[in-house]
């Protein structure tokens, strides 16, 4: 209700003031203010103003206003003839705001031309209103001059607040591609982590149904040799692990959709993966207060890849290097295409990875990264990036170069392998 109320007050106080900012064309009668197109332009772009209450608060003050100034500077007959001038645009601002709302304009504010068209109709109406009121309180004459002047101003008048409309309506558009490219960046990020997630999950589909099969053939033997208490054993065993399949199944169908409910791109040029890298990896690293520079050489040429893949893979990698740069540093990002392959290096100049540790890094639960209380992380990032190159048929390995100080991972991928969605 408040701020309602300051946005009345606004409305009040700029449509006043802006109708001072006048001429008069052709006839005394006939002025040309901003009070319109300050008037339209709040009825447009604060949409729960009600426009007819708006044009019976807006035509007061506009009326108290002008017989203010005219006070102010002591000119004239204040309560008559002055009065008598200036009262008819009471009945200007009421009929806009009434035919505003009789016509729905707002309804189309996405649609310039028919607003244009509208605010040229609805000005004319008032105009004509006020003119009349004009006409019996003072007897000014009403020509074809009159309406041909107020239809050219109206014109005029009705496409500059357009001017003003297309404006907001580009911010508002450049606002909520930034909301909805934030949001796709952060479901990029999210879905190409899931993806390592269900490499694993799939793995461990494929373990179970190969335990499940062991345990029921156990199952037959046993019961073939008389075992039958070890035998039942190895029977629930399959029947467990079976269930422990289903769940992985459900798992990972859910994981599936996630995708396909939040319309998310298979392929995506390679840049556009990189920039959502860099971004998203920028704003890590402030959030831990760190100075990180991110550079990018993306040689060669190259298509579109697949987005999750591709994705999960570099980010772990960008992300890794973020955590171990301790305050300042710089991460380069290479990647060129070599024959039928894409070569990606990842490298910073962190403390890097102790020679004695170099054969270990990409074992489930090694990790060098502790939190402030000393707890180790699972040490599990590595390892899943590595199982899912495996998996595409390429290969990761850490530099063994001595001349290099950085901390440097090279993968190879086979370009056929990572072009296709599925």
């Amino acid at each position: 209700m408040k701020d309602k109320l300051l946005t009345y007050l606004l409305l009040i106080f700029a449509v006043s003031l802006g109708g001072e900012l006048k001429f008069y064309p052709v006839e005394a009668d006939i002025r040309v203010s901003l009070g319109t197109p300050f008037f339209c332009f709040f009825l447009l772009i604060f949409k729960k103003i009600n426009s007819i209450i708006a044009g019976l608060s807006v035509g007061i003050s506009v009326v108290f206003f002008r017989m203010l100034l005219l006070t102010f500077h002591g000119t004239g007959d204040i309560w008559g003839e002055s009065f008598t001038h200036i009262f008819p645009v009471f009945f200007y601002y009421v009929g806009y705001g009434l035919f505003f709302q009789l016509f729905n304009v707002r309804k189309y504010y996405t649609q310039p031309l028919l607003i244009g068209l509208f605010g040229i109709v609805n000005e004319i109406i008032a105009s004509i209103i006020e003119i009349s009121f004009r006409v019996i309180f003072s007897n000014a004459p009403f020509t074809f001059s009159t309406f041909a002047t107020i239809s050219v101003i109206a014109f005029i008048r009705s496409f500059f607040v357009l001017g003003f409309i297309n404006l907001f309506i580009l911010r508002e558009a450049k606002i909520a591609e930034g909301i909805q490219r934030k949001r796709n960046e952060e479901m990029l990020l999210l879905v190409s982590n899931l993806f390592v997630e269900m490499v694993q999950v799939k793995k461990s589909m494929k373990n179970a149904e190969n335990i499940t099969q062991s345990c029921y053939f156990l199952y037959r033997g046993l019961k073939k040799g008389g075992c039958q208490s070890h035998a039942k054993t190895a029977l629930r065993i399959a029947g467990e692990v079976h269930e422990i399949k289903k769940d992985h199944q459900r798992i990972y169908a859910g994981l599936s959709k996630l995708k396909v409910k939040e319309n998310l791109t298979d392929l995506m040029r390679l840049e556009e993966i990189i920039e959502v890298v860099v971004e998203c990896n920028k704003k890590y690293a402030q959030k831990l207060g760190k100075s990180i520079e991110i550079l990018v050489d993306i040689q060669g040429g190259h298509g579109k890849y697949h987005t999750f893949m591709v994705l999960s893979v570099i980010n772990n990698l960008v992300t890794n290097s973020v955590e171990a740069i301790k305050d300042t540093g710089s991460i380069l990002i290479l990647i060129e295409r070599v024959n039928d392959n894409i070569k990606i290096q990842v490298s910073d100049n962190g403390p890097g990875i102790p020679l004695k540790c170099r054969d270990l890094i990409f074992e489930p639960g090694y990790t060098t990264k502790y939190d402030s209380s000393g707890k180790s992380s699972n040490g599990i990032g590595l390892s899943h990036v590595k199982e899912v190159i495996e998996n595409l048929g390429g290969e990761i390995r850490l530099s063994t170069d001595k001349l290099l100080s950085n901390t440097t991972f090279i993968i190879q991928l086979p370009i056929m392998n990572i072009n296709q969605s599925g």
